[in-house]
């Protein structure tokens, strides 16, 4: 059976949009959020949405925020919806899947809450197309991301836009948009148990 290409189902849907239709775009952090908003751009009027509770500790929180306003405020190529720091929502959903490795069942949850997030805040605010930035990444599966993007948009009455940003050089091109901004590209994706895992690959001299 035939993976689905969820980057041609993205390039078929986009030819069929009106050009300014409104977006809510869930991002992880400026560098992943670069190569996205770019193409996103040329059909959307897009709307950052900053929702990762699972992002730790707070300093690395709000040091990733402040890159995706500061990318956003040299683009201008989004506007931006913030949300608060609920770093609880995160330890709720993850309970239980501490020890999981990275790439398991703890980022399906974390995938989970935050795409949940997306869609409701997009219902809530009448924003018809949910999308992420997730995809981006070579270490995110595009496969779930799509099921519980699509799953997530269904509960709530909007449209999930198919996707996997890392095909056609997404990823490479996210990477020199990031050194044309001088953005802050963290070391790990964000939540304690990815830290922990990080700081232990430094001290064995991993890159």
């Amino acid at each position: 059976m035939n993976k689905p290409n969820f980057d041609r189902a993205m390039q078929e849907t986009l030819s069929r949009i009106p050009r300014g239709t409104p977006l809510l775009l869930h991002s992880c952090c400026g560098p992943c959020s670069s190569r996205c908003i770019e193409e996103l751009k040329e059909t959307f009027a897009v709307t950052v949405l900053y929702y990762n509770p699972n992002i730790f500790p707070r300093e690395e929180y709000e040091k990733r925020k402040a890159e995706q306003l500061r990318f956003l405020r040299e683009t201008g190529w989004a506007q931006f919806l913030d949300c608060d720091y609920d770093e609880q929502a995160f330890a709720d959903a993850a309970q239980g899947l501490e020890n999981e490795p990275e790439g398991g069942l703890r980022c399906r949850a974390c995938f989970a809450l935050r795409l949940g997030t997306l869609a409701r805040t997009a219902k809530e605010r009448g924003f018809a197309w949910v999308c992420s930035t997730l995809s981006v990444s070579p270490h995110k599966n595009a496969a779930w991301l799509n099921e519980i993007g699509q799953a997530q948009a269904e509960r709530y009455g909007v449209q999930w836009l198919p996707n996997d940003f890392k095909k056609r050089n997404g990823y490479l091109r996210s990477i020199r948009l990031s050194e044309e901004h001088a953005l802050y590209r963290q070391g790990y994706c964000g939540c304690e148990s990815s830290y922990h895992a990080f700081l232990a690959q430094r001290r064995c001299g991993m890159p």
